[in-house]
């Protein structure tokens, strides 16, 4: 789907703040509110909007520790496969596949290192993973909102730094 510019700048109205009205979007936009829910529908039923989340603080959940995970795994597996398995854990809060010598990297939050531990081996239980390296984050240094991959500009333009 080919986004416009104001399609962009609901886009990051909405990304600012997903609560705002659609009246709210249409002032800020120079839109009327319905024109901008035609819009907000459009953009849900393309896909370009996949939802709409609330961000929890993971320190409110108490998941305050933190580790990054490479999977070595066997043969050729498939990504499809380890992200089915890797999706069971909520603790995995994401996962990509990365260049170099592991074929996976995951994101864990948890409540303390004996659970991040405890996740690991259940991880590394899984009949495709030869072995996990990891590392404990000690401190987080800079932190992008949580479901922006990439910011949007309000001149429509992707901002990939």
């Amino acid at each position: 789907m080919e986004l416009d510019r104001l399609d962009r700048d609901i886009i990051g109205a909405l990304v600012e703040d997903a609560r705002a009205t659609y009246a709210d979007i249409g002032a800020a936009i120079g839109l009327s509110a319905s024109a901008v829910k035609r819009r907000v529908d459009r953009l849900r039923e393309s896909g370009a909007i996949t939802g709409f989340s609330a961000r929890v603080s993971p320190q409110a959940l108490g998941w305050t520790t933190e580790a990054y995970v490479e999977l070595f795994c066997a043969g050729k597996t498939k990504p499809s496969d380890i992200a089915l398995a890797v999706m069971r854990f909520p603790e995995v809060v994401s996962a990509a596949t990365i260049t170099g010598e592991a074929d996976a990297l995951l994101h864990i939050r948890a409540t303390d290192v004996r659970h991040v531990e405890r996740v690991i081996e259940r991880i590394a239980a899984e009949a495709f993973v030869v072995r996990t390296k990891s590392a404990i984050v000690l401190s987080r240094l800079v932190d992008a909102t949580p479901g922006t991959a990439v910011p949007v500009e309000r001149n429509g333009s992707a901002n990939p730094a």
